[in-house]
């Protein structure tokens, strides 16, 4: 893999991992301020957020978890070709 296209893909992991981290932020502000000002008992509000979580989200969590595996399989690409290049480059030096 060459330099330009490795920078690239490291940076569409950084651009992924970026957004999922910011709605996990989000998404946690908005549990909190929820829980705060809810006019409702513990059981309302839970039943509450599980059905309009359930409206909003829909196939979200599924669409998570599947970006997250997508993830974690191109990081493991990433680390074979660093194994592979380090592999060759030992190689080299040693003649």
């Amino acid at each position: 893999m060459s330099h330009p296209q490795r920078e690239e893909m490291e940076d569409t992991q950084d651009a992924g991992t970026s957004r999922l981290a910011w709605f996990l932020t989000g998404a946690a502000i908005g549990v909190a301020v929820a829980l705060l000002y809810a006019p409702k008992t513990g059981r309302e509000t839970r039943e509450y957020l599980s059905e309009k979580g359930k409206e909003t989200f829909g196939e979200g969590p599924q669409n998570l978890i599947e970006s997250a595996r997508d993830m974690f399989e191109r990081g493991r690409q990433l680390v074979e070709d660093a194994a592979d290049l380090f592999e060759r480059g030992r190689r080299l030096v040693k003649g």
